[in-house]
């Protein structure tokens, strides 16, 4: 059974940065695309940013308003993937979640079409 759990949130400052880690175990993740997602209080679950599986790559994706400043990295040695995230500005307060389906042909996506998803962790970000 796949497992994902994510740790790195916290509270930080206006411009700070911070690296989330979604460690999964159960499956290989070279044959795994994961997502990274958020919500905040009282807006719908945005999609951040994915990887896809070996067999695309490991082909990446960013949604708009997190482009430039975040980086999605993997190490598949670690069953970990990595969101670092810079620049951090107020609106990317949220619960970040981590979600996984496996595939051979289909690439990541940045909308909810995953079978596995973590608890998620708390990102802050301070004025």
């Amino acid at each position: 059974q796949l497992q994902i759990v994510e740790s790195g949130g916290g509270l930080v400052q206006s411009g700070g940065s911070l690296r989330l880690s979604c460690r999964v175990s159960g499956l290989n993740l070279d044959n795994l695309a994961i997502g990274w997602f958020r919500r905040a209080p009282g807006k719908e679950r945005e999609g951040v940013s994915c990887t896809s599986s070996r067999s695309r790559g490991y082909s990446t994706k960013y949604g708009d308003s997190v482009n430039g400043r975040f980086t999605i990295s993997r190490d598949n040695a670690a069953n970990t993937v990595y969101l670092q995230m810079n620049n951090l500005k107020p609106d990317d307060t949220a619960v970040y979640s981590c979600a996984a389906f496996q595939a051979v042909i289909k690439a990541c996506v940045l909308r909810e079409e995953y079978d596995h998803w973590g608890q998620g962790t708390q990102v802050t970000v301070s004025s």
